[in-house]
């Protein structure tokens, strides 16, 4: 893995004590040169780089289940300010949510063309297979696209993903180990697969939970990850000195 710089003129690393800045080099390059050509080709000042793997990738202690191979990386909704954050700002600032609160399509008042911009720019680079926004986020990109939609197929609705964006590179050449995902096959997404994710999304998030039955009894905590529930390439990352 390689680690992406904590600095640049034109991103931020977040959250660093997770210590979750690493990634394959393909991938640490396409964040960079997604940063750099943020400002002039997307009027978004900088990135603010969220999650992307672990030093020697694998499960992590809090989330991500698909951030283990160096692949995929989170960046915020948030442009980068201008100025360089602490280091407690960087562990305590919050991102933003641009998903309206019925979940339905993105908040007028935080969304601007610029979140369309970012995401579309991050989708033209070559190297990246897929990008994961909340079904409301893309209800707005499939608005506003215009006439420039070929795009819009590689970014998928997925829960969660309303104060990030998540990108995955396809495999990187010469990895015989990597297997891609099947491309997408309906058009730009905005029919009635995007439908259905809204559908879920609110039945889940809006609509009234039963009561909880006090007498219930607890669901049990999972059961701790071991070597023997991982790959075998896992066993000799983690026994190399």
């Amino acid at each position: 893995a390689t680690a992406i710089p904590v600095d640049g003129d034109t991103w931020q690393v977040m959250r660093l004590s997770r210590n979750r800045m690493w990634g394959h080099p393909d991938l640490i390059r396409v964040v960079e040169r997604l940063a750099k050509a943020a400002p002039r080709e997307a009027n978004w000042r900088g990135l603010l780089v969220g999650d992307i793997s672990q030093p020697r990738g694998g499960p992590m202690l809090t989330g991500h289940a698909s951030h283990q191979i160096g692949l995929d990386a989170d960046i915020w909704l948030t442009p980068m300010p201008n100025r360089r954050l602490t280091r407690d700002e960087r562990e305590n600032m919050s991102a933003t949510n641009i998903a309206r609160s019925d979940w339905m399509d993105v908040d007028p008042a935080v969304y601007t063309r610029s979140h369309l911009a970012i995401v579309r720019l991050a989708a033209k680079q070559p190297e990246v297979a897929r990008i994961f926004v909340n079904p409301a986020i893309k209800v707005a990109f499939c608005r506003d696209a215009g006439a420039d939609r070929e795009w819009l197929s590689k970014v998928r609705p997925m829960w969660g993903h309303n104060y990030h964006f998540h990108i995955r590179i396809a495999c990187p050449k010469n990895d015989a180990s990597c297997v891609d995902q099947p491309l997408p096959g309906d058009g730009d997404g905005c029919g009635d697969e995007l439908k259905d994710w809204l559908k879920k999304q609110y039945a889940a998030l809006m609509k009234p939970k039963p009561p909880r039955d006090p007498n219930a009894r607890p669901p049990k905590p999972p059961r701790p990850w071991t070597l023997d529930d991982l790959p075998a390439e896992c066993r000799e990352v983690a026994i190399a000195r």
